[in-house]
């Protein structure tokens, strides 16, 4: 049986690798097409990595799950300490990219290459911090966590509700997933392709 906070966990590790890896698409067709992509839409991408999985997903991985690791198991501590300084550096790292996405916005073609370096690095850290977690500590999780453990992570994973898993928008994000998924192509919107 797979408990509620590992399939919740892969669900929104899906969602955010199809959400950066739609970014770097998007990117490499405008750039083959030799047109400015849409910085709206960049930025509303980079917005919801920055607001769900930065603030929410990690915090929860951090502060929920690791602990629990740690206290059942000395295996893996080094890796949950490397995972955690990710997490910890994880809004700087998105904060670098937007940065680089406002001055190839404000500065034009001259930074264009260096937003997409900046992108694609942070796609490449991203999509192996998920890959690790999911190698490493989910299977480590499922060994050695007590029924206990799992009601507490379940309850507290399952308040997570990202509405690229499936969920309904809370309010306040209503218009910023609207606008995600009528203007960004698949796999993640109904835009069309650039």
């Amino acid at each position: 049986m797979t408990h509620a906070t590992i399939r919740i966990i892969r669900q929104e590790h899906a969602a955010l690798a199809a959400m950066l890896r739609s970014i770097n698409m998007l990117l490499e067709q405008h750039r083959r097409k030799g047109t400015t992509p849409d910085f709206a839409a960049l930025r509303a991408m980079l917005f919801y990595v920055d607001e769900f999985p930065e603030k929410r997903h990690h915090r929860k991985e951090s502060e929920l799950l690791f602990p629990k690791l740690r206290a059942r198991t000395p295996i893996s501590r080094e890796l949950m300490d490397r995972l955690d300084n990710d997490h910890a550096w994880g809004e700087r790292r998105v904060r670098k990219v937007e940065h680089a996405l406002l001055a190839f916005e404000m500065l034009g073609e001259s930074r264009r290459a260096a937003f997409e370096a900046a992108m694609s690095h942070y796609v490449d850290f991203y999509l192996d911090h998920m890959a690790v977690e999911e190698r490493e500590i989910l299977p480590l999780a499922e060994k050695v966590l007590t029924a206990e453990d799992w009601r507490e992570l379940d309850e507290a994973f399952g308040r997570n509700r990202d509405p690229l898993t499936g969920y309904p928008p809370e309010r306040e994000y209503e218009a910023l997933f609207t606008r995600i998924v009528n203007i960004v192509p698949a796999p993640i919107g109904l835009g069309s392709a650039a």
